[in-house]
């Protein structure tokens, strides 16, 4: 393991591995001090050294009785018993070779010299005289392999102690953590001091396990009175309505753990068993160490429920109150339209026509601009009254003002004068244009006003037309508008249904 990856692990799982280090290395001075644990070698040179004076007894007491057949019978049986035996040797006390079986050694060297793991010397005495050496020869010890050394009785005990004191102490300290109260470090004073702010207050670890929790976080829900202290604050299914990986990474103590920096005013929801829902805005602060190193997170809950509610209820009646503004703008744009329109036609009345059309008069004089003045009146009206009735002689009426409205432009203004009369302003016209929209008009209505009266087969509709310009001299509007209405009566006294320009009488 690299030691980058080490350092990435938890610090239950450093402590862990550290414990069994240390149990290690004490095993292995315990080893070098007092050889706990046989050596290999060593038992091996013991079991060729037994084997090696078992063979010298034999070989003395034949050697004893002389007899020689025998003695080499049993050092061929020897070496086809013991295929790690490579050669056996019997030297005389005077050091020349008696017998030898095996392969042939050619430098034997000096009587009494040290046995190895792989020469054996055993001297060959009767009594306490020296009858000669049995020399032993065995193959070199092979390498140990790896399935060698696992087989080991003390790599067994070494492996079982590293893995399973790993794991076991793991365990324990993973669970000991847990349930340990790191809180019980913090001074009762200053615990006491968290109690007594009105937000709650959470301080985690890097892991995000809760080291401290005050009284005002615990009674936000039911399920925070439980012991909180060493859990992870992601584990708190109550504090987040979304259970899923992603939506756990987005929350705001796992993102200022993550960045080591502030979130600030962060909106949070928490659902309650009983009662509405709890408004929440979470801030949270890294803790680092004396040299600037996370060490965890400070998050406060603050409760906005009330402003929540002051705000939703003031959002409320502004949106009552926008409704309330725009009823009030269209009721007041209908009062305006019924102020200054007649209700049978829905032209303008006398008050509202001399409103607009008297600033449309003195922009035209001040400009010296066209500005002309049609005076219409519909003929022998009062015979629709008398012959059909009020109600046919407000539909003449309305044809009439329908027929007036579609021959028009944009700023000119159609007025419903007085009963049957209508007066139009038409701005920036020339006496001869006004002409021909007054001749238009008397057409229209003379072919097709008929055609909207309803139920009666009534004589045929006919209007007159008089029409005056700025141009001839008037200083006022009122005074145009008489100047037209003088020509309108030239027009009904001249035979009606036709169009008249008044003239300065001579």
């Amino acid at each position: 393991m690299s030691l980058a990856a080490f350092l990435h692990l938890g610090p239950v799982a450093r402590i862990s591995m550290g414990l069994i280090s240390l149990l290690l290395t004490l095993v292995f001075l315990s080893d070098v001090v007092l050889g706990i644990f046989p050596r290999p070698d060593d038992s091996l040179v013991h079991q060729r050294q037994r084997a090696a004076e078992v063979l010298a007894i034999q070989i003395t007491g034949l050697m004893a009785d002389r007899n020689e057949i025998l003695l080499g019978r049993v050092m061929q049986r020897v070496l086809a018993q013991d295929t790690d035996i490579r050669a056996i040797t019997l030297r005389r006390s005077d050091g020349a070779v008696a017998f030898q079986r095996g392969e042939t050694v050619a430098a034997l060297g000096a009587l009494g010299g040290p046995s190895t793991l792989d020469h054996m010397r055993i001297p060959v005495t009767n009594g306490n005289e020296l009858m000669g050496e049995i020399d032993i020869r065995f193959k070199p010890k092979a390498s140990a392999g790896l399935d060698d050394i696992l087989k080991r009785p003390h790599a067994k005990l070494l492996l079982v102690l590293s893995v399973g004191g790993f794991v076991l102490s793991y365990i324990y300290l993973r669970r000991a953590m847990q349930y340990l109260n790191p809180s019980a470090t913090v001074p009762d004073r200053v615990r006491k001091a968290f109690d007594t702010l009105p937000v709650g207050l959470v301080i985690v670890d890097q892991q995000s396990r809760v080291v401290l929790a005050n009284d005002t976080f615990r009674h936000l829900q039911p399920e925070a009175l439980e012991s909180l202290n060493g859990q992870a604050i992601t584990s708190f299914s109550w504090l987040f309505q979304d259970a899923d990986e992603d939506a756990i990474q987005k929350l705001p103590w796992v993102q200022a753990l993550h960045k080591a920096e502030p979130i600030q005013e962060v909106p949070l929801t928490l659902a309650r068993p009983s009662g509405p829902p709890i408004q929440l805005m979470v801030n949270c602060t890294p803790v680092t160490d004396g040299k600037g190193r996370n060490r965890g997170s400070m998050i406060t809950f603050d409760d906005v429920s009330d402003i929540h509610r002051a705000n939703e209820d003031l959002r409320n009646t502004l949106a009552a109150l926008e409704l309330s503004r725009e009823r009030i703008e269209e009721q007041n744009i209908e009062l305006k339209r019924l102020a200054s329109r007649d209700t049978l036609t829905g032209c303008f009345n006398r008050r509202a026509f001399f409103e607009q059309a008297g600033e449309q008069f003195s922009d035209a004089k001040l400009q010296h601009t066209s500005y002309c003045c049609l005076m219409a009146d519909i003929d022998h009206f009062k015979q629709f009254n008398d012959l059909y009735g009020h109600a046919v002689g407000d539909q003449v009426i309305q044809v009439v003002a329908k027929a007036l409205a579609s021959g028009l432009r944009q700023p000119d203004i159609l007025c419903r004068y007085g009963g049957e009369e209508f007066c139009i302003a038409l701005p920036n016209t020339s006496l001869e244009d006004a002409l021909a929209v007054a001749e238009r008009i008397r057409a229209q209505i003379e072919t097709h006003a008929n055609e909207g009266v309803r139920g009666n087969n009534v004589k045929r509709i006919t209007s007159s037309f008089g029409v005056a310009t700025l141009s001839q001299g008037a200083t006022t509007l009122e005074e145009l508008i008489d100047q037209a209405d003088q020509a309108l009566y030239v027009s009904k006294q001249t035979g009606r249904n036709r169009v008249t320009a008044w003239t300065r009488p001579a």
